[in-house]
């Protein structure tokens, strides 16, 4: 088993780049494996780091709604405050150290910007980026805990949000930036789930994002320490990209330490039911298939989850 979403901090927390370490990187292995895992993917929020925010600088100018504007302006302020390079010259360290550790980014989708998103980072040896869509324009449909945020929902309309969910999905395949589309129907993160016709549609348009652009898509248990109480993507869509060939990797998108590997049992079997007997793993921006294996084995003295509770992860972004 794989965990290839693995966050160093909560997302109310600035970045601490004093516990940027080999050492602390270490403890992370070692509860994967303990939970069955043998290899997890650093994937930091692109928005966390300076060099993100001078390249996306007010991208958010545009928005007529102004509590929306001023949410998402004073969010970068709070979060790009790390240092790119140190953060990737640790993980570059503890990969040569000898820890099984993939180094990699969650990307969020940037309309009009992605050229230039990937051109900074293709000056840096990633082993795998991942794709999220947090935003819909300037509305971040899915801070539970934002009342600003969760009006949105009703006057926008749930349908409505979907199929501009899955446009959006289409849009960030299309710019060909990332490997991996991150928890691919995050959309239900709320639990507002559209008409059954309208989720059949945008399960296929999600499908065929994936296979036109030859991306994997990820397994996560997120979902169930979220109000949707399931995990990322739903059964039907997890067949449908087993039907499309999609490659599939498996994922905690734990924010620090309590979630690594959370509840790696539960994905295998789920990645099982669906048809899959291999996960894609990734070395330098490039995938291959290693064997999904043996059914993990849960640590009894600590449950699905391991190490310690992380209260923000049921109120913030993945």
């Amino acid at each position: 088993m794989l965990d290839y979403h693995v966050h160093l901090w909560p997302h109310p927390q600035l970045a601490d780049e004093t516990d940027l370490t080999i050492e602390r990187l270490a403890r992370y292995c070692d509860a994967a494996r303990a939970a069955g895992v043998e290899e997890i993917a650093l994937t930091e929020h692109f928005h966390r780091f300076e060099k993100a925010r001078e390249v996306v600088e007010g991208w958010w100018a545009n928005e007529p709604n102004e509590e929306l504007r001023s949410y998402v302006a004073e969010y970068f302020d709070h979060h790009a405050t790390a240092d790119l390079d140190l953060y990737m010259s640790t993980l570059t360290a503890a990969k040569d150290s000898g820890l099984p550790i993939v180094a990699g980014l969650e990307v969020d989708y940037y309309p009009g910007l992605m050229d230039k998103v990937a051109a900074l980072l293709d000056g840096y040896p990633f082993d795998v980026l991942l794709g999220s869509i947090h935003w819909l324009g300037t509305w971040m449909y899915d801070i539970v805990d934002s009342p600003i945020q969760m009006a949105e929902w009703d006057a926008r309309g749930i349908d409505a949000t979907w199929k501009r969910y899955a446009e959006a999905i289409e849009e960030l395949a299309g710019t060909a930036t990332c490997d991996v589309l991150a928890h691919p129907d995050l959309v239900k993160v709320t639990g507002r789930i559209a008409d059954r016709g309208v989720v059949v549609e945008v399960e296929e348009r999600i499908c065929d994002a994936a296979v036109n652009s030859a991306m994997a898509a990820e397994l996560s248990s997120a979902g169930f320490r979220k109000p949707t109480g399931e995990a990322y993507p739903s059964m039907s869509l997890l067949r449908r990209f087993h039907r499309g060939g999609v490659p599939l990797t498996t994922a905690s998108d734990t924010h620090g330490p309590g979630h690594i590997a959370d509840r790696a049992p539960v994905l295998h079997r789920l990645a099982r039911e669906a048809g899959y007997s291999t996960l894609r793993a990734f070395a330098g921006r490039n995938g291959y298939d290693v064997a999904l294996g043996d059914q993990p084995a849960v640590d009894p003295t600590t449950g699905p989850g391991s190490l310690q509770d992380d209260p923000a992860d049921s109120k913030s972004i993945e």
